[in-house]
């Protein structure tokens, strides 16, 4: 690639501080493993197709989810209130992802206005820095960080939705929960994906709840196709469709959650007062020119919608630089796996680099803004983005060091706690052109393994960083009261910069992957003119500022060597992302229409009318 320079290797600098004195940031080795995916993969689909619609469309991991968002936009019902109905039934029927005990992130478009919901859940008032530390100031396991109350935060995705229900709501919010209430007394059937992470959790047996409800008599799990009740959770339901989310937040459910996360072995503090004092936030969007689209995504305390900016706007200073880019990022190749196709080595090496300096900078500077004083504009500025392209070259450069944007206030120590987050993922268009992009989170697999009244708790808490400060400075995304952690959850909705017009509803669950996840759909579907599906089922890859990961078995030795060959260091892995995305264009006659795809990874579909 003429005109694009290689990589030189620059040291740990200190940085400008806009405060009363100046600090230096502490040079440290980076991380170079990263976790697993937060949850196993379960197979891939290759005979899924782009589903196409003229009204509107609901997407979602589950089926059922799927077909009670269609539900309600048949009767009228708004984008969001499909996302309402979707996420009641994912608590039932996908309760190791999301759920009405964890948090989401809503990204809504009303046909004026781009909106961002912050439902993340907050820290106890009672938590404290060292609160994943041993009493000798060593870490602790995620393990042991995780399992019960120690890790609950206070739960806020129903304080979202209600939120945005009433800025866009059409159908009764009690309407919305009809599904989710008949699915939990009707019972459903045990799909093979919930059945294997089931068999994969060795901390099931230890919770009575969990393992009276998964798990047969013998300790064995409940087979596939086994019709799952949950009369407990559909009384909930009936509460919050009656009392709306009041019902969660005071009386005797929450009464229940504050119980039984203080009266674990592994107890945590979240008490009534902070369940009665939480509130989600209307945030302002995060948007960002790039080529012809305006892209929007969550701001801080998500490091998704900056990240996503990073890449992209990255990726469009290298074109402007070398028109050679155009070329390395050609549309993805056939292929005899599975997918069907995959990227060609330029375009993965690109993204990749692109990557690593995104998260080079979100391990520094990017947590709670209300907390944290976050320079959102100088990490997406375009002239910065630009100087961050020049360390792209034609190999590799390993391992990105964050860089010195304009905006900086304070520094902080480096942030090195990989996220694990278990997540789903859903968008919907309804009838006005009105969407939704929706991601939503108990964090890890099951989260901390509580139950109440039929769902489960959050262990949200361990996305903090565990180690609170280094050489004497703080990390950004430490424990603090009342502090959301950072996310990486990034739902995107794309428009057309010249109508304004609505293009395209995106996201993934995936842990820290997310955004490895979203960036490929997004250059996929906007770059190499990809249809939905065929974009979500292109393997995934990326970097998150260590190996080029590359999805397992997806990819051909030709790629791999190529990579090598460039310097990277490939790591080949289970990368289960849960991508949803739907499309709407116009053609020349005016006509919109709507197409829609389900990551191949789960056992989600895109249903539309």
């Amino acid at each position: 690639m003429n005109g694009v320079q290689r990589v030189f290797s620059i040291s740990c600098r200190r940085l400008s501080v806009i405060a009363a004195t100046l600090t230096l940031v502490a040079c440290h080795p980076p991380i170079h493993e990263q976790p697993p995916a937060p949850e196993l993969g379960s197979g891939y689909r290759s005979d899924l197709a782009t589903r196409h619609a003229e009204r509107h469309m609901a997407a979602a991991a589950n089926p059922l989810a799927a077909e009670a968002g269609r539900e309600m936009l048949r009767q009228g019902g708004s984008a969001i209130d499909a996302a309402i109905a979707m996420q009641a039934v994912l608590t039932l029927v996908e309760p190791q992802s999301s759920g009405i005990g964890g948090g989401a992130f809503i990204l809504l478009w009303d046909g004026k206005d781009v909106h961002a919901y912050d439902g993340r859940e907050t820290a106890p008032a009672g938590a404290t820095p060292r609160l994943f530390l041993r009493p000798d100031g060593s870490p602790m396991t995620f393990a042991e960080a995780q399992i019960g109350g120690r890790s609950v935060g206070t739960p806020g995705v129903l304080r979202a939705l209600e939120m945005a229900h009433k800025k866009t709501g059409h159908l009764p919010w009690a309407k919305l929960f009809e599904p989710a209430i008949g699915l939990s007394e009707q019972g459903f059937a045990i799909s093979p994906r919930l059945h294997a992470l089931i068999a994969a959790d060795r901390y099931i047996p230890q919770s009575p709840d969990l393992a009276a409800y998964f798990l047969n008599t013998d300790g064995t799990p409940k087979a596939i196709g086994t019709r799952l009740k949950n009369p407990a959770l559909a009384a909930v339901f009936k509460r919050i469709a009656k009392e709306g989310p009041d019902a969660l937040y005071h009386g005797p459910i929450a009464d229940e959650i504050a119980r039984k996360v203080q009266g674990h072995r592994n107890a945590g503090s979240l008490s009534l007062a902070d369940l009665k004092g939480y509130a989600a936030k209307e945030r302002a969007p995060l948007c960002t020119d790039y080529q012809q689209y305006r892209v929007c995504g969550m701001p801080p305390p998500s490091s998704g919608g900056i990240a996503i900016a990073q890449i992209l706007g990255t990726l469009q200073a290298l074109e402007a630089r070398d028109p050679a880019w155009v070329i390395a990022l050609m549309t993805p190749v056939k292929s005899a796996s599975p997918a069907g196709l995959e990227p060609t080595p330029e375009a993965v090496h690109l993204l990749a680099e692109a990557g690593r300096l995104a998260f080079a900078d979100r391990g520094l500077y990017v947590a709670d803004s209300d907390f944290v004083p976050v320079p959102v504009a100088g990490l997406v500025a375009p002239g910065y983005l630009a100087r961050r392209a020049t360390l792209i070259g034609e190999r590799s450069m390993g391992i990105a060091k964050p860089g010195t944007p304009a905006g900086i206030q304070v520094a902080y120590a480096p942030d090195r706690s990989p996220l694990r987050i278990s997540t789903s993922q859903v968008v919907a268009v309804d009838d006005a052109g009105g969407a939704v992009s929706m991601t939503t989170t108990v964090e890890a697999a099951f989260g901390s393994h509580l139950m109440v009244q039929g769902f489960l708790l959050n262990n949200q808490m361990t996305d903090f960083s565990f180690i609170p400060e280094e050489n004497g400075q703080p990390v950004a995304n430490r424990v603090e009261p009342g502090k959301r952690p950072r996310s990486a959850m990034a739902p995107t909705l794309v428009f057309d910069r010249t109508s304004g017009e609505l293009l395209a509803t995106v996201g993934s669950p995936g842990g820290s992957q997310i955004i490895e996840y979203v960036s490929k759909s997004l250059v996929a579907m906007l770059d190499w003119k990809l249809d939905p599906q065929a974009a979500i089922s292109l393997p995934n890859f990326g970097s998150r500022n260590g190996a080029t990961e590359l999805e397992q078995g997806l990819f051909s030795p030709a790629l791999k060597q190529a990579l090598k060959d460039k310097g990277h260091a490939v790591s080949e892995m289970d990368m289960t992302s849960g991508i949803q995305a739907i499309v709407r264009t116009r053609d020349a006659q005016g006509k919109v229409s709507l197409s829609g795809g389900a990551d191949p990874r789960r056992e989600g579909e895109a249903v539309g009318d």
